[in-house]
């Protein structure tokens, strides 16, 4: 794995700037992404897939919707799988085709299906039947085909945290699949819909191939029944997933290796093979840039109190997910510490008895692996600030989202006259 975040001369750099001089000139606490990174994940992609034949890459903006990401992602030739009326504003800002869009999502309204068909984005990915209709009678009103697919819950274990797996059957995602041939007959001949095939996306942080194979095989068998049943499937969209190592010692399966599984499971297809990795290109490509505000005694271990806290990071207080802590310049001494953030929950925690680089009050750190489902998923909680971005590339760097203070998210409260003295 290529890794931009290196120490030189015994000082983290993102790429070639050094992170205490994006400290000062930004501020703590703060998201640093570097482009390089963004694209050798990009390719590293798509060169797994190289076997397949005709691809269709789109990557998942939930992971990272920052625009200058998008921007960089969109040079490298991918489209964007969007959750959101919002998302597909976002990919269409950044330069993306909207031919090149794959509307996702269990909850599409119908002004956004509307503002999908207005754009006229490359794919609706169906998640129920009524949804199917009502996009056939939106796009029939415009004289438009919707292109569309069917999403299907293959009912596989995908072997990650509960929260984050979607293709079991009690999970709120897709059709069953034992519906989904009727469900199909049923759609395909509505004016005003294009189906053309079908979709699959079984969760997050995949690290068995074994369980997508699985899903795969499952879906090979209903393409083969609803060609049996006269319809035209020319597409299928495998979705995403793919993990990415949080720990030095983690081993995940790479590009290649999934190449090589979708070519085997696919085989015979004879499709458009569609894929949506976020996690994957994002992950490791930024880090949480964090001070240490105080190291306060413990009853067994001392805290360390950093100013980045779970609004701004939340997966370990969702998932209890690990995230690397490294000192930025660490003095080659270690120290067994839990690490907190200020805000007033005590699940405001990012790690308990953890080995670490041993701190003080006024050093630097981060928090890896913090490029996907960091900033995106933050919060004002406490009434704090919204974490600014930064991307760098190669010696330079520039703010690409900016610190939203307190004060101007209590600028756009307002209090009733009634209450008003």
């Amino acid at each position: 794995m290529t890794n931009s975040f290196d120490y030189q001369n015994n000082i983290l750099h993102c790429e070639d700037v050094a992170l205490p001089a994006i400290a000062a000139a930004v501020g703590t606490p703060v998201y640093v992404y570097s482009t390089a990174y963004f694209r050798h994940q990009a390719r590293a992609f798509r060169d797994g897939l190289k076997s397949l034949g005709k691809v269709h890459l789109a990557y998942a903006i939930k992971a990272n919707p920052n625009l200058a990401v998008l921007r960089v992602l969109a040079d490298e030739g991918y489209g964007a799988d969007v959750v959101s009326g919002g998302e597909m504003a976002r990919a269409l800002a950044a330069g993306m085709a909207p031919g090149d869009i794959v509307f996702s999502g269990v909850g599409k309204t119908r002004a956004e299906l509307s503002k999908g068909l207005d754009e006229r984005i490359g794919q609706f990915n169906l998640e129920l039947e009524e949804e199917g209709v009502v996009l056939a009678q939106l796009a029939a009103a415009r004289g438009m085909r919707a292109p569309a697919v069917l999403r299907v819950n293959p009912d596989v274990d995908a072997g990650t945290h509960a929260k984050i797996s979607t293709g079991k059957a009690d999970n709120k995602f897709g059709v069953p699949i034992d519906q989904a041939a009727a469900m199909f007959g049923r759609l395909a001949p509505l004016d005003g819909i294009d189906l053309k095939g079908v979709a699959i996306h079984i969760g997050s942080q995949l690290s068995d191939l074994s369980r997508l194979e699985e899903a795969f095989a499952k879906i090979g068998r209903l393409v083969a029944d609803l060609r049996g049943a006269g319809h035209r499937i020319t597409r299928v969209d495998l979705g995403g997933g793919l993990g990415v190592p949080y720990r030095e010692s983690d081993v995940l399966p790479s590009p290649a290796d999934y190449g090589a599984m979708v070519a085997r499971a696919t085989e015979g297809w004879d499709v458009e093979l569609m894929f949506e990795p976020g996690r994957l290109i994002a992950g490791n490509a930024g880090v949480l840039l964090t001070e240490i505000i105080w190291v306060k005694p413990g009853v067994n271990d001392p805290y360390v109190i950093v100013d980045a806290a779970m609004n701004d990071l939340a997966r370990p207080a969702l998932y209890d997910a690990w995230h690397d802590f490294a000192a930025v310049e660490p003095s080659g001494t270690r120290m067994r510490a839990n690490i907190a953030g200020p805000v007033c929950e005590s699940g405001d925690t990012f790690a308990m008895g953890r080995d670490i680089d041993a701190v003080k009050s006024g050093d630097l750190a981060v928090f890896r692996t913090a490029g996907a489902y960091g900033a995106t998923m933050a919060s004002t909680y406490n009434s704090r600030g919204l974490v600014p971005e930064v991307l760098v590339d190669g010696d330079r760097f520039a703010v690409v989202a900016d610190r939203i203070q307190p004060e101007t998210i209590l600028a756009a409260e307002r209090v009733p006259e009634w209450l008003t003295r």
